[in-house]
């Protein structure tokens, strides 16, 4: 072992043995600019090895120069990829089809746009089952047989029928599932994961995971797991490397990068994490962004973002230091006493030492109702036939109540598909409810023209989407105002835009630019804007940081809490993120194919729930602290609204189901005064801290 009061610089070692060796890979543009920059990492049969960072860092662009598959304009300049040993960059093309998909395969981040939406899931497995699945699936009627196997072997329901569907006719997560089937086709010793469960939920992000480390376990297959979710690798990885700006920073093995994480980057991602310890302190966001390809020519990367930067990070680029055995990292902090020259801290730091101290205030007192719903419905008819009569409903949201106090958070959380994002829209009326009732200050807004819209404001899960791509900033800020009257001439708008953009953290000269012009992050603060600009009371957020990393989900999470604060806001925040419901929400509903099944405060719901149903979305939660969770496995999928079960909808997946189950929906019964859940036999309060 190095002593780590000596580190040694050198590259990271090779060991004997590895079936995938990366050294001093470099890809780039034409222009000679680098996107990937000197990697050197090794993976094991059976092992899994992460890259960890935020987007922009180059991780997929890494994945997709071990396959040779970039882009047009990249190219691989340097380097060398051996996998068993056979070098991949000097084949020609056609013994690399052969290898893809074969000895290696990859997982696309969005299965959606992977998979062609005019064959079918049997037809596109079979494929892969021709080019690499031996004589023994030759036949027509083995591929199928083959192709039945691998869905079943994934995980999903009556594969049969499903071997025959398009991928239209599958939810998310099972088109995911189809990917892997498709990449377990050819047996590959080596599997890329690029994000595999971003867009998931977590119950269906449990089973993904799950399924990728059982087939580990079976065949010895090794993987390279791309993410930038810190409880995925907890879970998942056994070795780790933190990629920054197209290099790797740090490199450690699970348990040394979580026991004590040596660069500022990791240890800034860490921070950024929320969970219950930091309800009253704001998060660790890390300031700027990745800087640009080619931005910075000498000196550390990270520096223009580093609270422990000095001269000499901006001077010389930081060499690969190793610290223990298996452990390394490429920052200044840890080079010798003479490369430090006057700096005297001690250079392995603390992980905790970028938090920040608590916020002065407090949580906002619960206060009078602000909106009042009561039994809403949101029912869309099912037209079949020339004449298209109604023979049926689908119904999305089913006899929904709640409220929402002033300055108070409700926290939505549920599968995709329960109808959270419609019950959200129903309430702006962006789609018209069915039944019920939604008072808003007292005032019902069911049947009444949209004179309260300014009031309630909506903030969408994706920035990309929801913003005008052909107006500037403040064409976009200005809308609302303009078509609600509201700000006076138009000089008094702009001065109250450019406060706006200070509130959320924006640049005022940012307001003649467009949104491609803008990160992720920046464009969700500009939606935030937008729905600032009309002085809403209530602002439904629909999974507004589920596409963000966790850096910028942190500036966003600190930005709605300190809006709330300022203003005395009331957020109805939708998501499956349970960590962000944990730091953000003051009560919690849990929602299942259209109703609520269980209600509480967030300390209630989340630390004594009382539905088998809570309880699985909680265990289904990776942990980041190594302690040992149950993971409780639901059967099947969620059905269908347009038919859903007798009695209790959860009876088909509930392992607990009794015969009153399936003949009655079960009545509310109350645990406390504020906690209630929907549950014929509800479970025995666990703390699931």
């Amino acid at each position: 072992m190095t002593d780590k009061n000596t580190p040694t610089h050198q590259l990271p070692p090779k060991r004997a043995g590895a079936l995938l060796k990366v050294s001093n890979l470099v890809a780039g543009l034409q222009s000679g600019v680098s996107i990937v920059d000197g990697l050197s990492f090794d993976i094991a049969a059976g092992e899994t090895f992460a890259l960890l960072g935020e987007s922009g860092c180059g991780k997929s662009m890494t994945a997709l120069s071990l396959m040779r598959l970039l882009p047009d304009g990249v190219s691989n300049r340097a380097g060398s990829v051996l996998l068993a040993e056979t070098e991949l960059f000097g084949l020609p093309e056609r013994e690399m089809c052969r290898v893809r998909g074969g000895q290696m395969a990859m997982i696309f981040q969005e299965p959606g746009l992977s998979l062609n939406p005019v064959m079918t899931v049997g037809e596109q497995i079979a494929e892969v089952l021709g080019l690499h699945g031996g004589q023994d699936v030759g036949r027509d009627l083995s591929r199928q047989r083959r192709c039945i196997e691998l869905l079943d072997q994934v995980g999903i329901p009556d594969a049969a029928r499903r071997v025959s569907e398009y991928p239209f006719q599958l939810s998310g997560g099972m088109k995911q599932r189809v990917m892997i089937a498709m990449a377990l086709a050819g047996n590959p010793q080596l599997m890329i994961a690029d994000e595999p469960t971003t867009a998931l939920d977590v119950t269906i992000q449990a089973q993904v995971l799950q399924l990728l480390r059982d087939t580990q376990d079976k065949n010895g297959m090794a993987m390279l797991l791309i993410t930038h979710d810190l409880g995925v690798v907890a879970e998942t990885a056994h070795r780790v490397g933190v990629m920054y700006a197209g290099q790797i920073v740090e490199q450690a093995s699970r348990e040394d990068l979580f026991a004590q994480p040596l660069h500022p980057y990791t240890q800034k991602l860490f921070a950024a994490l929320p969970h219950a310890g930091r309800r009253d302190q704001p998060l660790t966001a890390i300031p700027g962004s990745v800087p640009s390809l080619g931005s910075i020519v000498q000196g550390c990367r990270f520096a223009p973002r580093c609270d422990q930067a000095w001269a000499l990070c901006s001077e010389q680029t930081p060499e690969w230091t190793v610290v223990a055995e298996g452990q390394g990292v490429r920052c200044h902090l840890y080079c010798s006493a003479e490369e430090r020259g006057l700096r005297t801290e001690n250079p392995v730091l603390n992980p905790q030492s970028s938090v920040l101290s608590p916020q002065s205030s407090v949580l906002s007192p619960r206060s009078s109702s602000l909106l009042q719903v009561e039994n809403l419905q949101v029912h869309f008819p099912i037209r079949k036939g020339i004449l298209q009569r109604v023979v049926g409903q689908v119904k999305a949201v089913d006899g929904v109540s709640l409220e929402i106090p002033a300055g108070r958070t409700l926290a939505l959380v549920g599968e995709s598909g329960c109808g959270k994002t419609t019950l959200g829209k129903a309430l702006l009326q962006l789609i018209a409810p069915t039944a019920g009732s939604v008072q808003f200050e007292g005032r019902e807004l069911i049947g009444t023209k949209a004179g309260r819209r300014a009031s309630m404001q909506m903030v969408f899960q994706d920035p990309y989407a929801s913003l005008n791509p052909k107006m500037r900033v403040a064409e976009i800020l200005e809308e609302g105002m303009s078509a609600l009257n509201i700000g006076g001439n138009g000089a008094a708008r702009q001065t109250y835009i450019d406060g706006l953009l200070d509130k959320v953290g924006l640049a005022r000269t940012a307001k003649w630019r467009y949104p491609h012009e803008f990160s992720g992050g920046q464009r969700q603060r500009i939606a935030i804007a937008r729905a600032l600009a009309v002085s809403p009371q209530l602002l439904i957020c629909d999974e507004p940081t589920s596409a963000l990393d966790v850096s910028v989900q942190a500036q966003i999470l600190n930005l709605l809490k300190d809006l709330q604060q300022e203003f005395n806001l009331s957020y109805l925040f939708i998501t499956h993120n349970l960590a962000v419901v944990e730091y953000l929400a003051h009560e919690v509903y849990v929602m299942y194919l259209g109703r609520i099944v269980e209600r509480g405060t967030a300390e209630e719901v989340l630390r004594s729930p009382r539905h088998l149903y809570t309880r699985a979305l909680l265990s289904a939660v990776p942990r980041i602290d190594g302690q040992h969770r149950e993971f409780i496995r639901l059967a099947g999928d969620l059905p269908s609204p347009a038919n859903p079960p007798q009695g209790c909808h959860f009876a088909p997946r509930c392992n607990q189901v009794e015969a009153i189950c399936r003949e009655h929906y079960p009545p509310a019964v109350k645990i406390s005064p504020t906690h209630t859940v929907h549950c014929h036999l509800p479970v025995k309060s666990v703390n699931s801290g």
